[in-house]
């Protein structure tokens, strides 16, 4: 079944006087005289429209949506730990690569949006890009936790900033296309909403796999070599981006034979000078924009699985005296705290994000997601203050129940996010006549990484407040021992996975408040693009 709908043209010119307004939740909204647009009820009216995908489909494209969870968790997760402690590259530079590659993004992210937006290239407007970008995607991802031997740290820092700036290209040519799909392969909201609900989900547990191989490597690995310290962390990476990169590339490869693409859109014709540019409808779509205002602010929330390494290597111990212990086994205890403490704060996280990623479906049901976000996001905030206020009088253990709740949000705006995007889109082609898919998905694609930036940015910050110099430590101690580190230290670390993120919870509430495309405005909406699509001659063709 295939829908064809011209791009480009503007909306029919409605008659004012046919119209009526009236006050829908703060906005002048247009209903027909006639009554065939209703707006009477809350509920999403897409719910009850025609849906176009298999349950194979969806889950042949949420399995793809895993493989790729698979590659960017492990950049995501240990890219500030890698660089830091294991690579020993400068904070300072550190800082200025994730600064300087999230502005690079900035014009990059859109480009890409608006390249894919306006080419068609054979074989669908977003499924080549799942064909050929996943095998430059693994061999940069490999490389980009590659260390070589005899390598200055001049020539290591040009190095790293290369591939890890050139993998954040190449990884977003094959992301917002990616995430595009969904819009392609069905006109309805809610089935979209669905597919974009279990594909997230899914790409959440893809993103556990580099933290399971780094528990059972941590184990494994000692039996198996016998580096240690910083030779045996060399390793112990490499492995695990080179397992994540081949399987994780293998599995999103596959969506390109499973998905089809139903809304077509053909080429666009020129663009009047008197018409809007793409960026500049982007920049005035205020749902959008909002939604956009909310991810940056939530940055933080990154930080409860982003940081758990560098908490469990500075913050906390877990394991046997080491008094008297040799060096070999002090290395091989802190080896095994540092995991674990690691893989329990991962754990947690992935019981909250997941958790709630798993309800969603139910409660979109029942509420729009507007209320979804405020009400995890503050219970989140409230979470992970009593979390910081516990981590200083108590144990770590007793941490648990409040990382959990705190990474409930975690999995609410990883996929809700998308989900309004979507809407966000409708709404742009509701009021203009025009839909740049491509370049609204790309600013999630941009959103994603300015917030792991930020995350990995308040790491270093934090090494520098507190003056923490990894290859200092390991020159004079041989190890890095939280127990012989300061306790304000300690929890000033702490604080990455507790009050920050409370606080970034919190503040990503405030533009949601001013969103408003939920309920009767967005039954309006879906309605009026509905008729407004068969105007302009979308035709379904059975297939």
């Amino acid at each position: 079944m295939k829908i064809r709908l011209p791009r480009k043209e503007k909306p029919p010119v409605e008659d004012p006087d046919s119209y009526l307004k009236t006050e829908v939740e703060g906005d002048a909204l247009k209903i027909g005289q006639d009554g065939s647009i209703a707006i009477d009820s809350e509920e999403d009216i897409s719910k009850s429209q025609k849906n176009y995908m298999g349950k194979k489909e969806i889950w042949m494209y949420a399995l793809a949506a895993g493989g790729q969870g698979m590659i960017y968790a492990i950049m995501s997760s240990y890219i500030s730990e890698f660089y830091l402690n294991v690579a020993m590259l400068p904070p300072m530079f550190v800082l200025f690569l994730m600064l300087f590659a999230r502005l690079w993004d900035a014009v990059n992210d859109p480009m890409c949006g608006a390249i894919v937006d306006k080419v068609n290239p054979k074989g669908g407007k977003f499924r080549p890009y799942v064909l050929y970008t996943p095998i430059p995607v693994a061999i940069l991802t490999f490389f980009m936790f590659f260390v070589p031997k005899g390598i200055s740290m001049n020539n290591l820092m040009i190095y790293s900033a290369f591939i890890y700036t050139f993998w954040g290209m190449i990884y977003t040519v094959s992301d917002v296309p990616f995430w595009s799909m969904p819009n392609a392969m069905t006109p309805n909201a809610s089935e979209r909403g669905k597919t974009i609900s279990v594909a997230r989900t899914i790409n959440g547990i893809g993103s556990a796999v580099p933290i399971v191989l780094y528990m059972l490597l941590s184990m494994i690995l000692p039996k198996l070599t016998s580096k240690t310290g910083v030779e045996f962390d060399k390793v112990q990476y490499m492995v695990i981006a080179l397992v994540c990169a081949i399987l994780g590339s293998i599995i999103f490869l596959t969506s390109y034979f499973t998905t089809k693409e139903r809304v077509v859109v053909p080429r666009p014709a020129k663009r009047d000078k008197s018409e809007p540019s793409p960026i500049k409808l982007l920049l005035t779509c205020k749902p959008l924009m909002l939604v956009v205002a909310m991810g940056i602010l939530a940055s933080g929330r990154y930080l409860v699985q982003v940081a758990a390494i560098h908490v469990a290597r500075y913050s906390f111990y877990i394991g046997p005296e080491l008094t008297g212990l040799t060096d070999v086994a002090i290395n091989e205890a802190l080896a095994s705290s540092r995991a674990t403490i690691a893989t329990i704060f991962q754990v947690c996280s992935a019981v909250g994000m997941f958790g709630a990623m798993l309800v969603l479906p139910k409660l979109y049901k029942k509420y729009n997601y507007k209320k979804i976000i405020i009400v995890s996001c503050l219970s989140g905030f409230v979470a992970s203050i009593a979390m910081t206020i516990v981590g200083w009088f108590s144990t770590f253990w007793a941490c648990i129940p409040f990382i959990i709740i705190s990474s409930i949000p975690l999995g609410v705006i990883n996929v809700t996010s998308y989900a309004m995007i979507g809407d966000s889109l409708d709404y742009m082609e509701w009021k203009t006549g025009r839909r740049e898919t491509a370049l609204g998905s790309s600013t999630q694609s941009f959103i994603n990484k300015l917030g792991n930036a930020l995350a990995t940015s308040f790491i270093v910050i934090t090494y520098m407040i507190f003056s923490i110099d990894p290859a200092a430590i390991v020159a004079s101690a041989g190890a890095i021992n939280p127990l012989e580190i300061p306790k304000n230290v300690r929890f000033g670390m702490f604080t990455l996975v507790s009050l920050l993120p409370g606080v970034s919870m919190l503040l990503c509430t405030i533009p949601v408040f001013f969103y408003d495309l939920v309920g009767k405005k967005k039954n309006l909406v879906l309605s009026e693009l509905a008729k407004q699509r068969e105007e302009r001659g979308m035709v379904i063709q059975e297939q």
